[in-house]
């Protein structure tokens, strides 16, 4: 079954498709993207799509994260340095939804335009973000937790933060839809493995022995579904439905290879795209819309070879 969320709103093209570089005089333009990591393939493929859009618009960026998602502070640091730089625009995905906004607000009253990416911030500076849908992308992941498990019984999360937009509203989503649609379905725990493969299969062993019967698991990010992947093979805990979220090598093999019954897969590529490209329309001038919405698909053995699908796959 194939089944794909498409943008909130259309998009003209005149919106953001981008003059010559010329309309910017004969100076270079900077653009630094400071993601909230490189640990995960996900990154890696935002980046080759900023890559893609940096050649085809004629600008220069940077592309750097901290070592790992729990590292606020270093990538405020990374955000403090990119201003130093003076850039014409700043992409960034916040692993703090609120931690950065001070500097945010720097960059706004010096007349940067800030490209959120991937995950938003609670303030309007932003002109735009270039996003999943994440609480939809989650709420899918909930109904197809519903019909693997028969719409009865014990699950849990094992979510990979509680600060960014994409930790909150992928918790939220799924739970979300739990509680409004399924009502023989209980969500017995929501923990936190940041995003870690290890941490998270810790995790998601100490809610393996602690709920015998549970009937699921839904991971919130690659590190999170890898983990619970990890702790169930490890306690070979027969009939256990695994949903996750996001589509490295390791859960596209454990898709394949049953452990993992499906998970949804955002389009990374288009997301470091898009954030280059409305930069550009930014400096422009021109009008973005407020979410720049860059879809998702729920895959599964039987579809994970569809084209519509492998395109978005980043194993």
């Amino acid at each position: 079954m194939l089944l794909r969320r498409t943008l909130m709103g259309v998009i003209s093209a005149a919106a953001l498709v981008a003059t010559s570089p010329a309309a910017f005089a004969q100076d270079e333009i900077y653009i630094p993207l400071i993601s909230k990591g490189f640990q995960h393939q996900f990154w890696q493929a935002v980046q080759a799509g900023a890559e893609q859009a940096a050649e085809e618009f004629g600008v220069r960026i940077t592309f750097e994260g901290p070592d790992n998602e729990t590292m606020v502070d270093r990538q405020i640091d990374m955000l403090a340095a990119a201003l130093a730089n003076n850039p014409a625009a700043i992409g960034f995905a916040a692993l703090d939804s609120r931690a950065a906004i001070p500097l945010l607000r720097q960059a706004h009253e010096a007349g940067i335009p800030i490209i959120a990416f991937d995950s938003g911030v609670d303030s309007d500076i932003p002109v735009t973000t270039a996003t999943t849908d994440n609480r939809a992308a989650a709420s899918l992941a909930a109904d197809m937790m519903a019909e693997a498990i028969g719409g009865t019984g014990q699950v849990a999360v094992v979510a990979h933060d509680q600060t960014s937009r994409t930790g909150i509203d992928r918790r939220d989503g799924f739970l979300d839809r739990i509680a409004e649609a399924y009502p023989d379905i209980e969500v017995v725990t929501v923990q936190y493995g940041a995003g870690d493969q290890l941490q998270s299969t810790e995790v998601a062993n100490a809610i393996l022995i602690a709920n015998p019967d549970l009937a699921g698991i839904f991971g919130t990010n690659e590190g999170s579904a890898i983990g619970v992947v990890n702790a169930v093979r490890e306690r070979a805990a027969t009939g256990v439905v695994i949903i996750g979220f996001d589509s490295g090598l390791a859960q596209t093999t454990a898709v394949r290879e049953g452990i993992m019954t499906g998970a949804i897969t955002q389009n990374p590529v288009g997301i470091g795209y898009e954030t280059v490209r409305a930069a550009v329309a930014a400096l422009n001038g021109e009008e973005l819309p407020e979410i720049i919405d860059t879809g998702f698909f729920y895959y599964t053995a039987e579809n994970i070879d569809d084209p519509e699908i492998a395109a978005v796959l980043y194993e």
